[in-house]
Order: structure tokens, then sequence, then C-alpha cells
């Protein structure tokens, strides 16, 4: 057995022959194939949680610079949007300006480009350019700028006639309020939703230079244009032509203008051309320049108005009767204004006798007072009459040192209280002037142009009729466009008499701030020409006009009419 061991074992060792050797072999082989896999899978470990990592990194927010184009491809590239399908930036295309004129010296031969220019028949084009097939209709982003070299004075944003979408908004949200000289935002036919309007609005506050906002030809069913003109908002003038507005949207206008309680400060101007008002919807939106007086232009072309509408205009511009709700809220402004203790909110201080302590304040008799009580408050009286004189002469005396030295001063430096008032203001004006940079943005934002609103509920003089309290209506107003509508010659009869009761007023009673109607557009409305109420009406805004300039006669045509 031994032997047959010693002679088996060395061939199965070294030759590889027989079972066992062919299973040592497959097992290396294996093995080798064990350890490759785990040398591959251990090769790479120490670059995989890194790259998991970096995916779950979140990345640092965007700061925006100033640069529209650059933070717009930068938000757009982030948002994960394909580079391929990015609007681009332009400059929006400018009109050709006029031709200088031609010197009257040089009306001889042509010059010799011009000669080349005629006989060329292919010449370039100098009031238009071409562009490559449905170029002009690529969604484009058109920007003006106050110079065309620095791309951060970007002044007016215009979009015309793709879908602004909330990843958009989200987008413009960013970038808007980093746009310092951004002044003009105008959408047209961007098909804006309840929800992206309601977004827009939110950060329109947030640009610090914004006056014009211009969003035509968007109808929106819900008709959430109010959502612009609340509360925070800054917009100066706002046009929504084009964009189907009916009564339910009109309400909602009317109530941001101005209610008996609150009023926008801010809107100067507002364009609701071409809509769908009606009577109703217009007498909505005027009920919000009842207690308004800041609005000056208003455009209510093109929206089937009748009489109806028109008479209640002229009531608004030429006086109207308070409701209860505006007599409630009159009488607590008045209230407010005599005791200003109450507006703040604060207790009026209590009486010396509810203070003491021999007779509390509900007592109004002396009877139940004993004689010992009566002597001390005699006495009490008397020594706080001697010491209220006391106090009253010492202030007198100091009263009068300090009105010496300020009338001293006010020499030294020559003028009155009243003169130095209008020095301060003229200081106040030469340090604006003097101001630059930050300073002069600190300046602007700490005294706004815009003067405080007027409140006609105290401003105004009532009149007892009837038992209702009437105000003089809105003399604020100076433009407004009722052309295109059905407005017949009773209409035109209200807005003559409103006309006329404003401009005695204001020869009555002159107001810096409340001149009246100054033009008023009743152009192709239900009335020819030819009638006498149009013809009165139209002579009488001829003359109020602004830039309105009489015929002068010439003095040889007085000299012929003085002769014959």
């Amino acid at each position: 057995m031994d032997s047959a061991r010693s002679t088996n074992t060395p061939p199965s060792r070294f030759t590889g022959s027989g079972k066992w050797g062919s299973l040592g072999l497959v097992r290396k082989v294996k093995m080798g194939k064990r350890v490759d896999k785990t040398q591959k899978d251990k090769g790479p470990p120490s670059t995989v949680p890194d790259n998991e990592d970096d995916a779950n990194k979140t990345p640092e927010p965007y700061v925006c610079t100033g640069n529209f184009e650059a933070d717009f491809t930068e938000l757009w590239r982030r948002a994960g949007l394909q580079q391929a399908e990015m609007p681009p930036v332009v400059i929006r295309a400018k009109r050709p300006g006029m031709p200088p004129p031609l010197d009257p010296k040089s009306k001889g031969d042509p010059t010799p480009e011009e000669t080349k220019e005629d006989e060329g028949e292919d010449a370039k084009p100098k009031t238009y350019v071409t562009k490559e097939k449905f170029s002009y209709f690529k969604p484009k982003i058109q920007v003006e700028m106050e110079k065309e070299d620095k791309p951060d004075t970007v002044t007016e944003v215009f979009i015309r006639g793709w879908k602004i979408d909330d990843l958009m908004v989200s987008i413009f949200k960013q970038c808007f309020p980093a746009m310092e000289k951004l002044h003009t935002i105008n959408f047209w036919n961007t098909s804006l939703t309840e929800k992206t309007l309601k977004e827009l609005s939110l950060f329109l506050h947030q640009c610090p230079n914004l006056k014009n906002v211009s969003i035509e030809g968007n109808p929106i069913p819900e008709e959430p244009w109010a959502f612009l003109i609340g509360e925070e908002s800054i917009i100066v003038n706002l046009s929504l032509r084009h964009n189907n507005i009916t009564q339910k949207g009109a309400v909602l206008l009317g109530h941001a203008i101005s209610t008996e309680r609150l009023c926008n400060k801010n809107l100067l101007s507002l364009n609701l051309s071409n809509n769908k008002l009606g009577d109703e919807g217009a007498i909505s939106l005027i009920n919000g320049l009842r207690m308004n007086r800041v609005v000056l232009s208003l455009s209510l072309a093109c929206n089937e108005l009748t009489d109806k509408a028109a008479t209640y205009i002229g009531e608004v511009l030429s006086r109207f009767p308070l409701t209860h709700a505006e007599v409630v809220e009159r009488r607590k402004v008045l209230s407010d204004k005599g005791s200003p203790e109450r507006g703040s909110g604060k207790s009026p201080p209590p009486s010396r006798r509810a203070e003491s302590k021999d007779r509390p304040g509900s007592v109004k008799s002396g009877s139940h007072l004993d004689k010992n009580d009566k002597k001390r408050d005699k006495s009490s009286k008397r020594k706080d009459g001697k010491k209220d004189k006391e106090e009253e002469r010492s202030k007198g005396s100091k009263s009068v040192t300090m009105d010496s030295k300020k009338e001293k001063d006010e020499t030294q430096k020559g003028g009155t209280k009243k003169d130095d008032k209008w020095k301060k203001a003229e200081t106040m004006k030469v340090t604006k002037g003097k101001t630059k940079g930050k300073d002069k943005k600190q300046s602007e934002a700490e005294s706004p142009d815009i003067l405080e609103a007027i409140n006609p509920l105290v401003a105004e003089q009532p009149e007892s009729i009837d038992g209702q309290l009437w105000i003089p209506g809105n003399r604020a107003l100076i433009n407004l466009n009722l052309a295109r509508n059905q407005i017949g010659e009773a209409g035109m009869k209200a807005l003559l008499l409103a006309v006329q009761y404003q401009q005695t007023l204001s020869t009555l009673s002159p107001h810096p701030a409340l001149k009246g109607l100054m033009r008023l557009s009743i152009a192709k409305n239900g009335v020819s020409g030819e009638c006498e109420t149009y013809q009165k009406l139209h002579d009488l805004m001829v003359q109020k006009d602004p830039f309105y300039k009489p015929v002068s006669q010439s003095p040889s045509g007085d000299n012929q009419s003085t002769a014959g």
C-alpha cells in the first residue's frame, strides 16, 4: 500500500494527470477570475462615492448681477433646459431716423455714390432690414438699454407672441429685481394665466425703478388684474388693452383704485381701451374715482358704453352724495383728527379729582363731603393755583427768551419763518442735485416724488341737500378717453354739465392740484358732429387743452376791419 502511494502521488502533483490534478487547475482558474473581479470592483470605489456625493449636493444659489443676458442664460442652464431652445436676448429694433436735409449748394450733379446706387438693380434697403425665413416669429426677448456697450443698463423689456410659463416667471423673479435701471415691462399675447399673473405681481414691487407695465392681448377668464395694483404696487402707468375685461374684473379694479378706507397712491394712468366693460363695468370702475385724487388719466375707449355710464361719469366728476359707509368713515376720520390720542389708541389721562383719594371721579356733587374735606380741597386748590401761576410765569419768561433768540437768528440770516420754510425746500432740492451714487439712491428711496393723497372726505366741504351730504366730485382727473362708444345726446349733456361745474368751481375756489378735465375724447360715438351739445363740449374742451393756442389775427386784418 505504501509503494502504491509513493508511486502514484508524484505524477498527480507535477504532471497534473488524474482527477485531482484537473480539479486543482479549475480551482486556480476560478480563483483567478474571482481575483480579477475583485480587483476590478476595488478599482473604481474611490471615484463612485465622490460622484454620488456631488450629485446629492445642492448647488449654491445663483446671485444675479444685474446683467440681464448673463443672468438669464445662467438661470436657464441651471433649470436644466436645452441651450438651443433658449430665446435670445436682443436689442429692440428702432425706426430709422430722418435723413439730414440737403444742402442748397449741392443741388447740381449727384455724387458718384448715388449714381452707383441708382445703377445697381439690387440696392440694399434703408428703411427696413431683411431677415431669414420665420426668424421674425421665433421667440426672443427684446430689450432697450441706456448704453448699448453696457449690458447692465437695461431699461425696457418687451416680449411678443410666445407663452410665458411658470418656469419663465420663476427666472424673471430672480432677474428683474436685480436690474436697477428697469422701468418698463411690456408683454403682448404671452398667454398668461391666473397663476403666472399672481406670481408676477408678487415680485414686481421689488424692482426699484419700475413704473410702466403693459400686459395686452392676454385674456384670462378669472380676470385677476387687480393684483397688479395692490397695496404694495409701485406701478405708475398700467395698460390692459385687449384683455376682454368685463364687469367681473372692473369691480375688482375699482376696489383696488380706492374705497372709503384705502386708496392707491401710486397709480397715475390706467388704459382699459378695447375691452368689454359695458355700462355696469364702467360704473363699478368709476366708483374707484369717488375717493381717489391721484389718478390723472383714464381710457375707456371702445368699451360698449352708453348714456347710462356717461351720466354716472358726469355725476362723479361734478358732485355726488355720500353713501352711508362714506359718511361713517368721514365721522371716524374727523374724530381721529379732533382727538389725536384716540387715533393713536391711547386712553385719555385721568383727571386730578379721579387721582385724589379724598374724592373719587364718579362723585359729581359735593353734598357728601364733610366741611373739613371742603376746606382741604380749597387749600389744595389755592396751592395748586399758586404753583400753576409760578410755572406759567417761568415758562413765559423762557419762551420769550427763546423767541427773542429765534428772531435774532432769523434777522441775522434774513427772512421770516415762512421764508425759512421756502429756504428749507430749496436746500433740499440743492442737496438732491449734489448727491451721487449710493447717497442719491438713498435720498430717492427716502423722499419719493409722489405727494400725499388728498382725502376728499375731509378736504372737501360737504353740503346738505334733502338729508344727504354732497361733496364736489373728482377734479384730479385731467384726461378722459370715451371715444368709439355708443354715448348719445343725453350722455353728452351730462358730461357738458360736469365740465361747466368744474370750471365754475375752479374759479370760485381754485386748488393747485385739482384743476378738472383738460382733455376729453368723445369722437366716434352715437352723436353726430353737428349736434349742438357736442359742439359746445368740443369748443369748451379745446380752450381747456393745455396745448391750445388761440388764433391770433394779423394787424393788417384789424386795420381793415377798423377802416371798414
